[in-house]
């Protein structure tokens, strides 16, 4: 729009003319916004507040009187406050490229005063320390002129031909060849171990590699042993079993043949054996029950003579009591009595008799029945204890 101005965002815009700035300057800051300006009436001037950058190349004596050649990059910019825009565009605003070269020559100043208190040592190893002083002292001199120092780096120093800095660095060279000498041993110490050991894992891998060869070399031989005995053994084994077979066959010939032998000849002769005891224990019996029967023929026929003669030895009995006084005492029960006894002495002979007979059955000379019937006849007779003898006298019976 006609008469309206913007700065830019780095820019601070100076509007002079009509009423006076802040703190009485010659003109108004605006930055930021935009601001109507009266063409003819008003003059608009822009201050940029960009980063600017200095270059300071300045030859420095130092405490102990060596010249260094200091190289620095100074980087600064106007102040972002009303006072600092104030005090650049006043003397910088015609010609803001005096800002660095007016920055730079301040800093040389500062560097030489600074490095001047400095010794070689410091300067070399505290470079952070020199431009921390060269800010501090600058910085009073830098606001006056609106300007502040963002950051001040010392690029080199350089003692010329004077080798200074050479010869001081030269323990430290020497120490650090050394500790590169060392650092160079032990790697290659490291390497040479790394190399043994390489070397020996290698070894210990052939010998391995060669046990397991000779392993696998020692089966396949043991293999190849076992299929070529294979063939031999399976024939001996074959043989083996064929002889067992044999064996067992003439074993079971042997037993068969056993048994034939026993079927042929002992179980015959044990069978005759048999017969002929059979036989024999047969006709002992046949003569054990011939003789016993023989033995029962004659006590039955003994018996039978006996029951036979009964009568008579009771006829002989009661003849020899003919002649006999014999009182009855108690009548018809007295002579029952004497019968009884009659008889019972009768039976009692016949008991005798067959007492006799028994025991002589073995004896060869054992007299007929009818013989010791008749000796027993003639002994019942005369025997005292049956009351009988040769004298007939009375005979009580009670």
């Amino acid at each position: 729009m006609f008469g309206y101005r913007v700065p830019a965002p780095d820019e601070a815009m100076l509007i002079s003319g009509g009423r006076r700035g802040q703190g009485g300057a010659p003109f108004r800051v605006v930055t930021g916004h935009g601001k109507f300006v009266l063409p003819v009436f008003r003059k608009v001037r822009f201050l940029t507040l960009a980063m600017c950058e200095a270059e300071v190349s300045e030859k420095c004596v130092t405490k102990q009187g060596i010249a260094l050649t200091v190289k620095a990059v100074i980087a600064f910019k106007v102040g972002n406050d009303n006072e600092s825009i104030v005090n650049a565009g006043q003397r910088f605003l015609s010609d803001q490229d005096q800002m660095s070269i007016l920055t730079g020559r301040i800093f040389a100043g500062h560097l030489r005063a600074i490095i001047g208190s400095m010794t070689v040592e410091e300067i070399v190893t505290e470079r952070q320390k020199l431009a921390t002083e060269v800010l501090e002292t600058s910085k009073s001199e830098m606001a006056k002129i609106g300007l502040i120092v963002d950051s001040l780096q010392i690029q080199s120093i350089d003692d010329g031909a004077t080798g200074y800095i050479d010869a001081m660095s030269a323990p430290h060279k020497a120490a650090i060849q050394r500790q590169a000498q060392i650092a160079q041993a032990q790697a290659t110490q490291q390497s040479v171990e790394a190399q043994q050991e390489a070397a020996r894992n290698q070894a210990e891998y052939a010998r391995q590699t060669a046990i397991v060869q000779a392993q696998y070399n020692a089966e396949v031989d043991r293999a190849q042993a076992q299929a070529a005995q294979a063939g031999p053994l399976a024939q001996a084994h074959a043989q083996q079993e064929v002889l067992a077979a044999q064996t067992e066959l003439a074993e079971r010939a042997a037993q068969l043949r056993q048994q034939e032998l026993v079927a042929e000849v002992v179980k015959p002769a044990q069978a005759e054996a048999e017969r002929i005891r059979v036989l024999a224990m047969a006709e002992a019996e046949r003569m054990k029950i011939q003789a016993e029967a023989a033995a029962s023929h004659d006590r039955v026929a003994l018996d039978r003579m006996l029951i036979d003669q009964l009568p008579q030895i009771v006829k002989e009995a009661s003849a020899g009591l003919a002649g006999a006084n014999v009182n009855v005492l108690n009548g018809a029960d007295g002579l029952g009595e004497i019968a009884a006894g009659l008889v019972g002495q009768g039976l009692t002979i016949l008991d005798s008799v067959r007492r006799n007979l028994s025991g002589a059955d073995g004896a060869s000379s054992s007299p007929a029945p009818g013989a010791q019937l008749q000796r027993y006849l003639g002994t019942a007779k005369t025997r005292p204890e049956d009351g009988g003898s040769d004298d007939d006298g009375p005979v009580n019976i009670r």
